[in-house]
């Protein structure tokens, strides 16, 4: 039992300390799961380093960087050039097609952050020419982005459905995926008209062409284009692992000299990788010390059968405000589905799917990595302060939305 307890305060020190410090939470599982399993707790070190997600590991940077190097040659950009053509000049279209143009690219590979990362920039300095005022456009671009979040193909997603996995949950991909779709598709275009984006559809703009040198498409594009489709045909045609036919994908476009394989490593987001994969291994410890257990019966004493959705979906919302969502909150939150169900009863997959469209409703704020892109992209310096305030409202607003829609619901 002690080394239990010692392993869920290895836990939550992880969890504290990814909420106000910048250092890894993933190396910092390592340390702690070492310290803990080792030191304290006799186990070998083989036992410990068994919780590392090797496969999950290789899915991921697989992912990343096939479209990180879509990204550094521009081919996304070009597709997000295209896509505002397509509102000719309809001001109110505009945030629209960014959120279905984020939610589209996040869903085919890159996930939410690089999503975020790469779009909204583009769509606050648009936002910006057009008059479209910065907070409405960043909760369009930046919910657009966590759409696509869950889908099998992106980081977030493969990281939930291999947890969702190990807890008796497979076969969900989709409907997860359309779920957390669903309800950032809500709150979006909710908070879109209801803080006046309907009188945007009365205006036009025409500012802000780029030069065709940086729009048109040309063969490197159009065979990373082709290079993306068809690793998505052999994953979804011929269940190939996702991670293998990136590799595959990445490997064929570096090779054809169309992307820069070098520089798309060096830039890959190693920092998310190294989070989740250390995490799991701490969380992976619980599991053999019994300390997941415990942190069960802790989270089930704050909940009751009826409100269990509703709980549990304002607990991670609230800890991802300040916390990574898919390196820290759901690694740690989602294991303890199955203890949950034994002690107050419910739904499994109604329970798991409220810890995801919590976890991620709130992933606005300016303190994540979505909202602080958006944020970052603002040129005029009056509209930060106004805006950062407002992200910071709606995101912590979410953790009582995802709350009540959960509950409802679900």
């Amino acid at each position: 039992m002690t080394l239990a307890w010692l392993s869920l305060g290895a836990l939550v020190v992880a969890m504290i300390v990814s909420c106000f410090s910048e250092l890894n939470v993933g190396a910092l599982g390592v340390a702690l799961a070492w310290i803990v399993g080792v030191y304290l707790g006799g186990m070998k070190l083989d036992d410990v380093l068994a919780g590392f997600p090797v496969q999950l590991f290789l899915t991921l940077a697989g992912v990343t960087l096939l479209f990180t190097q879509a990204q550094i040659n521009g081919t996304l950009d070009r597709v997000a050039h295209a896509a505002v053509r397509v509102c000719r000049g309809n001001t109110g279209l505009v945030p629209v097609m960014f959120f279905v143009l984020a939610g589209v690219i996040a869903s085919l590979g890159p996930g939410n952050v690089a999503t975020a990362s790469m779009l909204a920039p583009m769509a606050m300095a648009v936002g910006t020419r057009a008059a479209i005022p910065p907070f409405l456009m960043a909760i369009m671009v930046g919910n657009g982005a966590q759409s696509g979040s869950l889908s099998p193909f992106a980081p977030t997603g493969i990281i939930v459905t291999r947890l969702m996995n190990s807890i008796g949950l497979a076969g969900h991909e989709w409907r997860t995926y359309i779920l957390n779709m669903v309800a950032h598709a809500m709150v979006a275009f909710a908070g879109y008209f209801l803080f006046g984006g309907w009188r945007l559809f009365k205006n036009r703009f025409k500012g802000g062409e780029e030069p065709a040198s940086t729009t048109r498409f040309t063969i490197q594009h159009w065979v990373t284009i082709a290079v993306i489709g068809c690793v998505l045909v052999v994953v979804l045609a011929f269940k190939a692992n996702i991670g293998m036919a990136a590799f595959t994908g990445a490997v064929v476009l570096a090779a054809l000299k169309v992307a820069d394989h070098d520089q798309s490593i060096r830039r890959m987001p190693w920092t998310p990788i190294l989070m989740v994969s250390g995490v799991s291994v701490l969380v992976s410890l619980l599991e053999k010390t019994g300390g997941l257990d415990l942190f069960t019966e802790l989270l089930a004493k704050i909940a009751t059968p009826g409100s269990l959705t509703g709980v549990i979906a304002f607990v991670t919302g609230l800890i991802s405000v300040y916390s990574s969502t898919s390196g820290v909150v759901l690694p740690a939150f989602l294991p303890t589905v199955p203890g949950l169900i034994a002690r107050l009863g419910g739904d499994a997959y109604s329970v798991a799917s409220s810890m995801n469209v919590g976890a991620h409703l709130v992933d606005m704020s300016p303190l994540s990595t979505t909202g602080a892109m958006c944020l970052a992209g603002i040129s005029d310096t009056a509209q930060v302060r106004p805006t950062y305030n407002k992200l910071l409202a709606w995101g912590l607003s979410m953790t009582i939305v995802g709350a009540v829609g959960c509950w409802i619901f679900l």
